[in-house]
């Protein structure tokens, strides 16, 4: 027979901390307390199996559960000496859900339950205090009524108001006895009222309807965004706990109160904390009264007059305090405690590991290692690699009032507030005027650019987490909140329309990057700080990884961005947005317009001197590290004017007529460009782009090399090879150049040619492709758009309902599909080193910033992944901790790596 119910306390004690999955995360730590020898009230754990089998089965429970559940009671009567239902001696009891991961306020807490007409004059006479009994009794009812019955609790909160302003009443502590039983009948009948039915009066049918609304909870709306939001399976289920009641609200000998074994917001080692005198645990966290602090330390940080329980409660406060020390020491880690006092004895309702903020994070983590409670390794294990944004970028103030008018995206994170802008242009010169602006577009495009940088926001309204407006936010370290579908951006009218709202040009806005929330107005924001515990945690985490940490950069400040943080090389240098700049872009298009070689390879010779430019500044900042340069991979057509004004521009200044210009664009018109004349495509056809661009690399590379001392070794890679013969070819006149740049120069330098392998058919013939590379680098934004035939400009019309529905456990193009995309990974690495033992590997999509794409790097042994600049942090601990569970064998789906990988070089 399956075991369904597990009983906890001091006389009878089923579980502990280690069966969190079957008891939860509440049920789990209780029973470890109790094992601990601390005071926790008796009760039972219903387990999170019920909680599965109640939905397999439509909302029926197993037949076993009726009679485990009643042992169980039985169990909790005879520890505390009283009766379930007893109307001389009741028992009462909380009924609080409990999942295995904490999801705080999201699920429902019912207590008192087992109070009814009878059992009331019981609790009455047996503490000698009606109000307290009837107090008791009026917030059953109004817990019960809203989280079982579905009354809504204003209807509740009304009339206490109502009541406490007919008698001249100010706070619910004047209500006397005789009041709470004259608003306990008003509140049957307003359960009477909305619900047509009484309010139960049978103590075992209040029980089964406390159990299952808990069960209930498990499905509402915010516990499934909360669990899409931390990414908590829903199959998960929660479990119910079933606890004797102890009552903070019995006088003024009584007290409840929540703390944080260390301060949560900087991480601080001192007791943190509140409590309320002569309170029930909704009390302090209602607002309905102010709470006071536990410390005369924290009395003093708030500044308040409010006594703290070190004063009032002293003896309470010391039993507590030890408690706080030992369950610490226990858990190795920040705890958070909910407690009760009852006649001066204190009871322990619940310990978790506390949440805390990336800064209390890092400290606390740190902290504990210099005092020996855990080790270098488990301290990096402790800190979620994603939290460091919060170091790295503004936040908003948590105490700031916000007007939200839609949610999109969080692509890049961080937090702005500007004036809206809907053009680059505008964007530019309103910086460059002083003033901060927010550029709000459909979907951005490269010749965006240079208002994006300019910008200390962007906002669209189409787009996903790897569309062009996120994947270069985040390279700037820029704010994005990306496909915001619920706006409509007019940008020729210069409106934005949500709903019967209208915010124009000029208006201010604020967007939160980390949440996707788009205000109306200028909400305050937090600017970051980076503590010596942030070193401190990146010097152990380089000591623990194997692979290599690049960036993705090609900007002169994103590189010395990405060094400042740590990062050993440059994995992808995009030459592409070199040349959007305003005093390139003509050249560029006088090249794409040429007639003939000749004249296209004098346009490249006006472009010559600026990229060598380009990489000379790269290599130099990068000093001796390696930098890893794309030739020109989008199609031509992106580089040309598309808007009539610009094609005026263009045709004046380049002396071409208006009909030569628009015929080239009609030449150049492609109908899936992405899978077009782009890439390698373009080096085959217009060899003289690659030769261009390889000489600017090779005298870049030599200039650097004499202003440093450090020879840099450029990696030249070749983009979207689908035959190893593209690559041959290639190869064979980046090589001539280097030859020629050599010998006039009368020096030289080592450097290297590889591929970006983005194809199914590069991934399925790496092992051809490796005989003429020296280097593979993994482009998952495009692998992952050719291998699930899916657009990440459009996939964020339906991906969420693909995540929603289980088809993709999460969305692709923000963390790697290990299943298909992984495994033609796999299937390139093995085939590249089975014929070139020596070929070095890594990954250059945006996949290079995400831990658990990391996780995935590590496990099929590549050297290197590469990421924005402001994700360098994140991607050196997410490696860190990659390799720490390489080492002890549980690392992802992937549990080794393949056949053949070799360590970093």
């Amino acid at each position: 027979m399956t075991k369904w119910v597990y009983s906890f306390g001091k006389e009878h004690n089923e579980g502990d901390a280690t069966m969190r999955n079957l008891l939860g995360g509440k049920g789990a730590n209780l029973a470890e307390m109790a094992g601990l020898g601390l005071p926790v009230p008796p009760g039972f754990t219903i387990t999170t199996e019920v909680c599965t089998a109640y939905y397999e089965n439509e909302e029926q429970y197993p037949t076993e559960l009726k009679a485990q559940l009643e042992e169980g009671l039985g169990r909790i009567e005879a520890q505390m000496g009283a009766k379930f239902g007893d109307a001389e001696n009741p028992l009462l009891v909380s009924v609080r859900s409990g999942a295995r991961v904490s999801m705080p306020g999201m699920m429902d807490t019912v207590l008192n339950l087992g109070l009814n007409e009878e059992t009331v004059k019981g609790l009455a006479a047996r503490s000698g205090d009606a109000r307290f009994a009837w107090d008791s009794y009026r917030r059953f009812i109004q817990m019960y009524g809203d989280v079982v019955l579905g009354v809504d609790h204003h209807e509740f909160e009304d009339v206490i108001a109502r009541y406490k302003r007919d008698e001249d009443l100010v706070q619910d502590t004047d209500i006397p006895a005789e009041g709470w039983q004259e608003i306990v009948d008003e509140y049957k009948a307003v359960v009477l009222r909305e619900t047509g039915k009484p309010f139960p009066s049978d103590p075992h049918e209040q029980l089964w309807g406390a159990v299952g609304a808990v069960f209930g909870s498990w499905m509402v709306p915010r516990a499934i965004t909360y669990r899409k939001i931390n990414e908590i399976p829903g199959d998960w289920g929660t479990a119910v706990n079933v606890q004797s009641m102890v009552f903070g609200n019995m006088g003024d000998d009584c007290a409840t109160g929540v703390a944080f074994t260390r301060d949560p917001a900087t991480g601080e080692n001192y007791f943190y904390g509140e409590y309320l005198i002569n309170a029930q645990g909704e009390d302090v966290v209602a607002g309905i009264r102010t709470p006071q602090s536990l410390t005369k330390k924290g009395r003093k940080k708030e500044g308040s007059d409010l006594p703290s329980m070190e004063e009032t409660m002293p003896e309470v406060f010391k039993q507590l305090d030890d408690v706080r020390i030992k369950l610490e020491t226990h858990y190795k880690d920040m705890q958070d405690l909910e407690f009760t006092v009852q006649k001066d004895q204190l009871f322990m309702l619940q310990t978790r590991s506390g949440k805390r903020t990336a800064k209390a994070a890092l400290k606390v983590a740190v902290d504990m290692v210099e005092e020996g409670l855990i080790t270098q390794d488990e301290a990096l294990l402790r800190v979620d690699p994603q939290s460091l944004d919060q170091l790295l970028h503004p936040t908003l103030d948590p105490k700031a009032e916000k007007d939200v008018l839609t949610r999109g995206l969080p692509a890049s994170p961080g937090a702005a507030c500007g004036k809206v802008v809907f053009t680059s242009e505008e964007a530019e010169v309103r910086a460059h005027g002083g003033e901060n602006v927010i550029l709000c577009r459909q979907e951005t495009s490269p010749e965006d650019i240079a208002g994006m940088h300019a910008a200390r926001g962007i906002l669209t309204s189409r787009g996903g987490m790897t569309s062009h407006a996120a994947v270069v936010a985040r390279g700037m370290g820029t704010c994005c909140v990306a496909g915001a579908g619920e706006l409509h951006i007019d940008v020729q009218g210069k409106v934005i329309r949500v709903g019967e709202r209208e915010i124009r040009e000029g208006e201010t806005l604020t967007i939160d990057g980390s949440s996707g929330e788009v205000m109306f107005g200028e909400v305050a924001t937090i600017q970051p700080e980076l503590s010596g515990d942030f070193g401190m945690l990146m010097e152990w985490a380089d000591k623990r990884r194997r692979m290599k940490v690049r960036t993705n950069a090609e900007t002169p400040l994103d590189a010395k961005t990405a060094r400042e943080f740590g990062a050993e090389g440059i994995g992808l240098c995009r030459t592409e947005h070199m040349f959007f700049d305003a005093e390139r872009i003509q050249n560029v298009r006088e090249m794409i317009f040429a007639n003939d070689e000749e004249e296209r390879r004098a346009a490249l010779d006006k472009l010559l001197p600026a990229q060598r430019g380009d990489f000379a500044s790269l290599f130099e900042i990068m000093n001796g590290l390696p930098v890893t340069v794309r030739l020109l991979d989008p199609p031509l057509h992106e580089f040309l004017p598309h808007a009539q004004d610009d094609i005026d521009q263009f045709a004046k200044t380049a002396g071409i007529s208006q009909a030569d210009v628009c015929q080239r664009l009609n030449e150049l018109h492609e109908f899936n460009p992405m899978l077009g004349h782009r890439g390698c495509r373009l080096g085959i056809t217009y060899p003289e782009i690659y030769e261009m661009q390889a000489r600017a690399i090779f005298e870049g590379a030599l200039e650097a090399a004499d202003k440093t001392g450090k020879p840099p070794v450029p990696e030249v890679m070749i983009p979207l090879v689908g035959a190893v013969r593209e690559l041959e070819i290639l190869r064979g006149k980046v090589e001539a150049v280097a030859a020629q740049v050599f010998e006039e120069k009368g020096e030289s330098l080592d450097y290297m040619v590889g591929t970006m392998i983005e194809l199914p058919r590069a991934a399925l013939t790496a092992n051809e492709i490796a005989q003429a590379a020296d280097f593979f680098s993994f482009g998952t934004n495009d692998l992952t758009q050719t291998c699930l035939g899916m657009s990440r400009d459009d996939a964020a019309n339906f991906l969420p309902a693909y995540v929603g529905q289980g088809i993709y456990e999460r969305d692709p193009f923000a963390s790697l599909d290990v299943d298909g995309v992984g495994r033609l990974i796999e299937v390139a690495i093995h085939g590249g080193r089975q014929t070139n033992a020596a070929v070095k590997l890594g990954i250059c999509g945006e996949h290079g910033g995400d831990p658990a794409s990391i996780a995935f790097c590590e496990s099929v042994g590549l050297d290197y992944v590469s990421c924005s600049p402001y994700r360098v942090p994140i991607a050196r601990l997410a490696a860190a901790q990659a390799s720490l569970r390489m080492q002890e064998g549980r690392l992802g789906k992937s549990e080794a790596p393949v056949k053949g990988a070799k360590k970093a070089a």
